[in-house]
C-alpha cells in the first residue's frame, strides 16, 4: 500500500480502511472486437475516432461516436482543463482498464478496497438485436471478473451486468453463471423499460439476487430506455449541469416503488444500491415514507410488514462522493439510521471526483461525528454490502 495510507489521520486513528464504493472503468477499446464470436464481429462495437479529434464507442464499428472521451476519464487532468470529449484513447489512466494499475491510483487516492461500475457497457441495454446485446453484456461480465477484479478481488469488487432488458429469464441465468464465477454484485438499469414496481415482471431476478447474496447497483438514471423529458439526453451523449445535479435525486423514484411493492418485505436479504446520489435529501424522503404509510396505508393494496424507514440502510443503500450536508445530518444524531445508509466513494475517474485526494476529503466529512458513525459510512456498510474482506 501506498505511504498516504500509513499518514495519520483520523481515519488511521478510527482503524478505517477508506472503501470507494463507486469507482468506474473504461473498457479495453479491443474488448468487444476481439472476444464477439465471428458471425457477429461486424456487429462488436469498437473505439474509434471521431470528429473532434478524439475517440470514443461506435455500437455498430462505423458512425462516428457524437462524443468522444472526455468527462468519464478526467482523473489525473487540472480541473481546469476539464472537457467533455476529445481525449483519445492512450490519453486515460490505465487504471481505467487495468485492474493491477486501477490498485496502484487506489493506493495513491489512501483507498483501500473499491466498487467498479462499468463505463459504455450499459449501452447494450438499448441495442435492438438481442444477441448483440447479451454477447456484450457476457463478454464484459467474463472480463471484470476474470481479469479486472481478478487483480485482488479482496480489494475491488467488479460489478457485472444484469441483461434485464433482453429478458429476465436471461437475467437469472446470467446471475446464476456470474456468481459461480464470483460476482457479488451486479449493475442494473437505472431507467428500465419495465418500471421496478411491476407486480411480477422482476419477481424472479429479485428472488435470484437474494438467494445468491447479489446486491444490486443503480447508478443515477443510467443504462435502459432514455426520458424524454429530461435535459440530457445520454444515448445520444447530450449532457448538462441541470441534468447532472438533478440525478443526485434520481433514486427516489426507484427505492419508493420497490419499498411499497413489498419485496423487502418478501426477499428480506436483498440489497439494492443507488450510487452517486449521495445521502443530504434521505431525512425528509424517510419521513414521507412512514408517514404516508401512517395515514394512507388503510386504501393501498400492498400491506408491509414494517414501516418503510425499516428498509433504508438494511436493504437499500446510496453512495456518495462529498456530501458535507449529509455527514452533518448525520453528526447531529436525529436520524439514527443515516450513517448506515450511505457509503463513500471517489467517482474516479470521472470529472467529479476526488481522485486523488479522496482520503482528505473523507477526513473532513467525519468531522464532529461519532466513531461507530464514521466506520459505518467509510467502510462497514460497503462490507456488508459488497463482501470485502478487511
Amino acid at each position: 500500500m501506498a505511504t498516504q495510507l500509513a499518514e495519520r489521520d483520523s481515519l488511521t486513528e478510527l482503524g478505517i480502511k477508506l472503501i470507494s464504493a463507486d469507482n468506474h472503468i473504461n473498457e479495453p477499446r479491443n474488448l468487444f472486437v476481439d472476444r464477439f464470436p465471428e458471425h457477429l464481429k461486424d456487429k462488436a462495437p469498437r473505439v474509434i475516432e471521431g470528429a473532434d479529434g478524439g475517440e470514443g464507442w461506435s455500437m455498430d464499428g462505423k458512425t462516428p461516436p457524437k462524443r468522444t472521451y472526455g468527462l468519464e476519464a478526467m482523473a489525473g487532468f487540472d480541473r481546469k482543463d476539464y472537457r467533455i470529449s476529445g481525449l483519445r484513447y492512450e490519453q486515460l489512466r490505465t487504471g481505467n482498464y487495468d485492474g493491477a494499475d486501477h490498485l496502484k491510483d487506489m493506493d495513491l487516492d489512501g483507498v483501500y478496497a473499491s466498487v467498479t461500475y462499468p463505463g459504455f457497457t450499459p449501452a447494450f441495454y438499448t441495442n435492438p438485436d438481442k444477441e448483440v446485446a447479451l454477447t456484450g453484456i457476457q463478454v464484459y461480465n467474463d472480463w471484470i471478473l476474470d481479469e479486472f477484479q481478478a487483480a485482488d478481488p479482496k480489494r475491488l469488487c467488479g460489478l457485472t451486468i444484469a441483461p434485464c432488458e433482453v429478458g429476465i429469464e436471461e437475467s437469472v441465468a446470467e446471475m446464476r453463471r456470474v456468481a459461480r464465477k464470483g460476482a457479488r454484485a451486479m449493475y442494473i438499469p437505472g431507467s428500465p423499460s419495465i418500471p421496478y414496481n411491476h407486480p411480477t415482471h422482476y419477481e424472479p431476478m429479485f428472488a435470484a439476487a437474494d438467494e445468491l447474496n447479489l446486491t444490486l447497483c443503480m447508478h443515477r438514471n443510467h443504462g435502459g430506455p432514455p426520458d424524454k423529458t429530461d435535459w440530457d439526453f445520454y444515448q445520444s451523449d447530450k449532457v448538462s449541469i441541470g441534468g447532472i445535479v438533478t440525478r443526485y435525486f434520481s433514486c427516489i423514484r426507484p427505492f419508493s416503488y420497490l419499498i411499497f411493492t413489498g419485496v423487502f418485505d418478501r426477499y428480506p436479504n436483498l440489497k439494492m444500491v443507488g450510487a452517486e446520489v449521495d445521502c443530504g435529501w434521505a431525512p425528509f424522503w424517510v419521513q414521507t415514507l412512514d408517514h404516508h404509510w401512517e395515514i394512507q396505508s388503510s386504501w393501498f393494496d400492498v400491506k408491509l410488514k414494517h414501516p418503510p424507514s425499516d428498509f433504508i440502510g438494511k436493504n437499500l443503500f446510496t453512495t456518495n462522493v462529498d456530501d458535507y450536508a449529509g455527514y452533518q445530518m448525520i453528526g447531529t444524531g436525529l436520524w439514527p439510521w443515516l450513517s448506515s445508509f450511505t457509503m463513500f466513494s471517489s467517482d474516479y475517474p470521472h470529472s467529479a471526483t476526488i481522485w486523488p485526494d479522496s482520503r482528505k476529503v473523507a477526513a473532513k466529512m467525519i468531522e464532529g461525528l461519532k466513531p461507530e458513525d464514521a466506520r459505518k459510512a467509510l467502510q462497514d456498510n460497503a462490507v456488508r454490502v459488497f463482501g470485502f474482506q478487511l
